[in-house]
């Protein structure tokens, strides 16, 4: 059975960090899980879309492919860059404009990019609540890479990197995704509306 991962980027440049990261995490994530499917979104290239989506209640058609991906699939891969002590407004936007309880049980490996170590906490204290209020599953281990992690292969990085997919890769595999509940699916009878 084919795992579906998607993983969902919140860098701003092209190249970036977050990227990279993303990148390292869901290739560790499927040697740790073996059979599966990777699909990114890159959340700039939904950037106006998404303010259009607020607007108007409505994703456009890439944006809605885009939300369908991450609402369907077993596990999540997020990655933000760290501005201010937190996620970055992108980041935040995209998860503002999916349906309540979509993420519900989902497992989810937390990673995040900033210039320093000094800003590795807004995991523990910015993203992690938010998924924890999505009523997400977050992996125990987060993933920050500072600029310094990436020339030093003393770092550690590789090591959390292996650990936190490890971490994601057995919550995907115990667990049974039911995909998203679509309310119109076993409709109540007219009659049985009526009798209540």
């Amino acid at each position: 059975m084919t795992r579906r991962i998607a993983v969902v980027a919140a860098g701003l440049g092209q190249p970036s960090s977050t990227r990279l990261l993303a990148d390292q995490l869901a290739a560790a994530t499927v040697r740790a899980l073996g059979n599966s499917a990777v699909q990114v979104v890159e959340l700039r290239e939904h950037a106006h879309a998404l303010v259009d989506n607020m607007l108007t209640g409505f994703p456009a058609q890439d944006l809605g492919r885009a939300i369908d991906a991450v609402v369907r699939a077993d596990g999540l891969i997020v990655v933000t860059p760290i501005f201010n002590a937190s996620y970055s407004g992108l980041f935040k936007s995209f998860f503002d404009v999916l349906e309540p309880e979509s993420l519900e049980g989902k497992p989810v490996l937390i990673g995040a990019t900033g210039g320093t170590a000094r800003h590795s906490l807004a995991i523990d204290h910015a993203v992690r609540p938010m998924f924890s209020y999505l009523r997400a599953a977050p992996v125990p281990t987060g993933v920050f890479a500072a600029t310094a992690d990436w020339g030093d292969a003393d770092s550690g990085l590789t090591g959390r990197i292996d650990r936190a997919a490890g971490e994601l890769a057995n919550a995907i595999a115990g667990r049974q995704n039911s995909g998203p509940v679509d309310p119109f699916e076993n409709p109540v009878s007219f009659e049985e509306l009526l009798a209540r």
